[in-house]
């Protein structure tokens, strides 16, 4: 009997090929399309006011899953994970904000929807395995392991970091083996109707919409002063929420007698000042780091030890590998990057990495330049 695979078709390109292959390669393919945002009412899960959500593009993407089944002729079913997105993935991400951080929702949305509520559903088909478009690959071979897609560029294991073995153990990633390039040639070779479809960016409830007028919508901004580690007053900022360590954009500084032109960057935050600290250049020190400690870490490989680690590192997505250290005191997680890393950024994910193998991460909590607490 064929073996069977329940696959998370998005709509998108990725998903499509992903289930082509899965139907070339011998498989019993069944497509689960999963709607984790509300985009038909005016109101959030709470009942409060939301804005422009009908800019949602989820409908129209469950409108090309739903040709793409057809086209392959594979069966589609529809799924509501629109509580367990507001309590598990939505309701984090507010949180972080409210604590002057930078949060990567899409990891959260792997841990707790499709890699833990997409994978409860499925039960129901009896399936032996679970399938994602992510350009990630598994290997079994005594034991599991997480291994960056063959596409570079394109690799997503960042993103699937908090999964642990026992999440793993029954996916199969299709397009991990491939690069993009090879991917859409495939759409458009069999005709795919999301063949010329773009790839989605951001987040997936936030859609094409303006970021900063839906994230108001939740959390009121709260303007303050931007200043200078010196404390001069060089202007206002919108809301702390709005910045993140690193941005140049949108800080609305022009030049001046006393600073020049010079472009300005945000270097720190103090969120119970409710000041936003910005420096000139770049390569501002303030934004070099040599450590950090992370929390919620998860490590795929439970017999793996942190403790005197040496690997490499990403603290943001598409960052080049760092050489790190990794050691564990008194129970935290303490990450060292002698040589400096800019805009190491709380909230986001340190990602730690052997050759091709994701080995998990943690969130990091605290930045340090040698040995000093950073401003942020």
């Amino acid at each position: 009997m064929k073996k069977r695979v329940v696959l998370g078709m998005s709509g998108g390109v990725d998903s499509s090929v992903s289930a082509l292959l899965l139907k070339e390669q011998g498989y019993e393919v069944i497509g689960l399309f999963m709607r984790n945002w509300d985009s038909t009412t005016n109101q959030d899960i709470l009942g409060n006011p939301t804005v422009n959500d009908d800019l949602c593009p989820q409908e129209q993407d469950y409108e090309d899953a739903r040709r793409v089944c057809e086209h392959l002729a594979i069966p589609l079913y529809r799924v509501d994970f629109i509580e367990e997105y507001w309590r598990d993935v939505f309701s984090y991400f507010l949180d972080e904000y409210k604590k002057g951080r930078t949060p990567n929702p899409d990891i959260m949305c792997n841990k707790y929807i499709k890699f833990d509520a997409f994978a409860k559903h499925a039960e129901q088909f009896n399936p032996d395995f679970i399938a994602m478009g992510h350009y990630a690959r598994v290997k079994r071979n005594g034991k599991l392991q997480l291994l960056r897609g063959v596409d570079n560029n394109k690799d997503q294991t960042y993103f699937l970091s908090q999964l642990t073995a026992k999440q793993l153990d029954n996916v199969l990633f299709p397009v991990g083996e491939h690069q993009k390039e090879t991917i859409r040639d495939l759409a458009e070779k069999a005709n795919l109707p999301t063949a010329d479809k773009k790839d989605s960016t951001g987040i997936c409830f936030i859609g094409e919409r303006e970021f900063s007028q839906f994230l108001n919508n939740y959390l009121p901004a709260q303007p303050g002063k931007m200043v200078t580690l010196d404390g001069d007053e060089i202007g206002m900022h919108t809301g702390l929420m709005h910045y993140t360590i690193g941005q140049r954009k949108g800080l609305g500084i022009g030049g001046s007698d006393k600073y020049g032109n010079d472009p300005w960057f945000v270097i720190g935050k103090h969120l119970e000042k409710n000041r936003l600290y910005v420096g000139q250049g770049f390569h501002h020190e303030t934004l070099y780091s040599t450590s950090c400690t992370l929390e919620d870490v998860n490590i795929i490989d439970e017999d793996l030890s942190l403790d005197d680690l040496t690997c490499t590192a990403k603290f943001r997505y598409r960052q080049k590998d760092v050489e790190v250290t990794v050691n564990v005191i008194e129970g935290v997680v303490h990450v060292h990057y002698p040589q400096g890393v800019r805009a190491v950024t709380p909230g986001q994910a340190c990602v730690f990495y052997q050759g091709d193998e994701c080995l998990g991460g943690g969130v990091i909590k605290e930045v340090f330049k040698d040995g000093t607490r950073c401003p942020y």
